[in-house]
């Protein structure tokens, strides 16, 4: 029942982004460890979409939660590669520009990132949800009218075309994360 359009408030990345190194987890959160504060893996591809696709910040994937862990502990880290490739190649070939927030709802955020002059074929726009799903009109750059985007993460399958303002309408199902790139 967290407020998601509370997500940076207070935060180092909302107040000092180019101090923040950012991460969902690590050695010293890891179930076992003195600084325990285990991620649920449902909730996994969405924390790491939040900190691969946006601006603010250093992001770090944790080498546990992406080739899984089975040591001799309890409790067992699941492989996410799968789930986090999508990402990362979101992050390296889509996310620049300039960044507009859509934290809005407590259940359904997103952002966009514009794209820039240096990238061909960059711009993004991420939605993430921890609740019953939803979608967004967001602003992605007048740039960018006229194009056809897709989910890359495959989570949806409508496409969506931007409108000659730059905006478009963008979903995300309940408890997932959608990155909608140019098709």
């Amino acid at each position: 029942n967290y407020d998601m359009r509370n997500i940076l408030n207070g935060t180092v990345m909302q107040n000092h982004p180019a101090l923040a190194v950012t991460l969902v987890e690590n050695h010293d959160s890891q179930p076992g460890q003195s600084l325990e504060s285990v991620v649920s893996p449902w909730f996994k591809p969405l924390a790491y979409a939040f900190i691969l696709t946006r601006a603010e910040g250093y992001p770090s994937v944790f080498y546990g939660d992406y080739y899984g862990t089975n040591g001799n502990s309890s409790y067992e880290i699941p492989a996410l590669k799968d789930k986090i490739d999508p990402i990362l190649m979101a992050r390296k070939n889509f996310a620049y520009g300039t960044q507009r927030d859509y934290l809005d709802h407590p259940d359904v955020i997103g952002w966009t990132r514009e794209g820039d002059g240096v990238h061909a074929d960059a711009g993004l726009a991420t939605l993430i949800s921890d609740g019953p799903g939803g979608s967004k009109w967001m602003e992605v750059g007048k740039n960018n009218a006229g194009e056809v985007w897709y989910d890359m993460t495959g989570n949806q399958t409508n496409t969506v075309t931007i409108n000659k303002d730059g905006w478009g309408q963008f979903h995300v199902s309940g408890g997932s994360v959608s990155i909608y790139v140019q098709q």
